[in-house]
Order: C-alpha cells, then sequence, then structure tokens
C-alpha cells in the first residue's frame, strides 16, 4: 500500500564544504579559497556550512574550523569523532551544531551510525559537556526505532539520519528505501528530538525524502552538491537543492 506525499515545513541546507577543502589541498595553495566559498554559499541562499575535519585534516583542517566560525553568518555545524582533539577543538571554536559521529581515523567518508545502546552512558556525557558549551548536539544514527529511542536518553537535541541505504536504494523503490526513515523521524517527533539527514543526498532523491519526513529540519549535502556545480554553477547548484528542499521542485 503506497502512502500519500506528506507536506513538510521548508527544510534549511547546510553546505558540506569538505570537497571544496579536498580540491585546495591538492595543490597545496588557498584555491578555491574556503573562507570566500562559505561566504558565497550562504550569500547563494543556504542556511549553513558543514564541515568534518578528520585526524589526518585530508580536506578540511582544525584552522579552517576555528577561521570559519570568525566567518560563518548562518549555521556553522561541526561533524566528527568525540576524540580529545576533536573536543578540544569544539571547545575553543564552539560551534551552533555539533554532529557525533562514529567514524574511525582512516575512513574514507561515514560509513554508519552510532550504536547509542552501547555507547549510551559515553554520549550521555559528551552530549552533556557540549551542551553546556551553548552547542545544539545532533548524533548521527541509522534509521532504526530502538535506536532513535535510546538516542534520547543521552540528552541530545537532535538525531541525523544517515541516508546511504535510502539513496543507494531510492531508484529501485523509493517507498521501502524512504520507510525506515519515515518511522525512525516520527518516533523522533514524538520524543521531541529534531531530525537532521545527510550522506548521499542529492537532486534525485532530496525532494521525495523531504516530503516524506514532516520533522525534518536541515540536510547536509556535499559531495553530490560540489560535483553537480562543476556542470550547474555553484550558486545555480545551491538553489536547486534549496528548490528541492521548498516542494517547488515539480
Amino acid at each position: 500500500m503506497s502512502h500519500p506525499i506528506l507536506t513538510s515545513s521548508v527544510t534549511k541546507l547546510s553546505v558540506n564544504i569538505n570537497k571544496l577543502a579536498t580540491l585546495r589541498n591538492a595543490r597545496g595553495h588557498n584555491r578555491p579559497d574556503i573562507l570566500q566559498a562559505a561566504r558565497d554559499i550562504e550569500r547563494f541562499g543556504a542556511e549553513g556550512i558543514t564541515v568534518h575535519p578528520r585526524p589526518d585534516e585530508r580536506h578540511i583542517r582544525y584552522q579552517d574550523v576555528r577561521d570559519l566560525k570568525a566567518v560563518v553568518t548562518t549555521e556553522l555545524n561541526v561533524e566528527g569523532n568525540p576524540t580529545p582533539d576533536f573536543l578540544d577543538l569544539v571547545r575553543e571554536v564552539r560551534p551552533e551544531q555539533v554532529t557525533l559521529v562514529p567514524d574511525a581515523p582512516d575512513a574514507i567518508t561515514s560509513n554508519a551510525g552510532w550504536d547509542v545502546i552501547k555507547h549510551q552512558d559515553y554520549l550521555r556525557d559528551v552530549v552533556a559537556e557540549l551542551k553546556a558549551l551553548g552547542c545544539r548536539v545532533s548524533i548521527f544514527l541509522d534509521p532504526e526505532v530502538a535506536l532513535v529511542e535510546a538516542a534520547v536518553t543521552t540528552g541530545t537535541d537532535r538525531i541525523e539520519l544517515y541516508t546511504e541505504a535510502y539513496a543507494r536504494q531510492y531508484l529501485a523503490d523509493r517507498e521501502q528505501a524512504v520507510a525506515p526513515y519515515r518511522a525512525a523521524s516520527a518516533r523522533a517527533g514524538q520524543l521531541g528530538l529534531g531530525v537532521n539527514a545527510g550522506h548521499d543526498l542529492d537532486l534525485d532523491n532530496l525532494a521525495w525524502l523531504q516530503q516524506q519526513l514532516p520533522e525534518l529540519a536541515e540536510v547536509s549535502i556535499g559531495h553530490a552538491l560540489v560535483c553537480d556545480a562543476i556542470y550547474l554553477g555553484l550558486e545555480n547548484t545551491v538553489q536547486l537543492y534549496k528548490r528541492q528542499l521548498s516542494g517547488r521542485n515539480s
């Protein structure tokens, strides 16, 4: 049985600029200029800038995060595994949002959400410290209702649903692809948690996800958006992604 398309409020777009930093680092200079890119992306309409500094600093560097805090006028979302170095950076920068991601040091990209049940006590302590710094906290999570229910006990403000599985299955069966996300998002809303989403979202699959998750507050998109910008231009691409989130995509 198919479900009707649901109507949700406009979801905010936070642009992950890691891939721009990868391009910059390939030549060792400052082209593209990450700070100017963040300013421009905001000017083009994005409601946030996301960065995910990793221990080897292969794309976003810790100093980039410090510098971005001084220029981002919307919201700075800093993602990462709460290692001692990462937490030191967050204590210094105090971004508007911190998204906790259980990345291994050698991970190419995020590839799993937290086992919140197993790491509940640890995450509760980290969340409490980050909230005391004035940061909104989001926990990267697979779309499972039991994990959402465990996440609420950590004190987190939001969850970020890991959408790789949705994106992978979308073309074959978008209804089946979105079903677990709909259930997890609805449960989060019932429990008072905000809902973010990210990973492999693009111009093909974004609108359907947003339409089906009325609780969806924010998406974080980087790789696909930067790839599209090569052909379509950065300003146009940011606005196309915003259109997918506005309900005006048809």
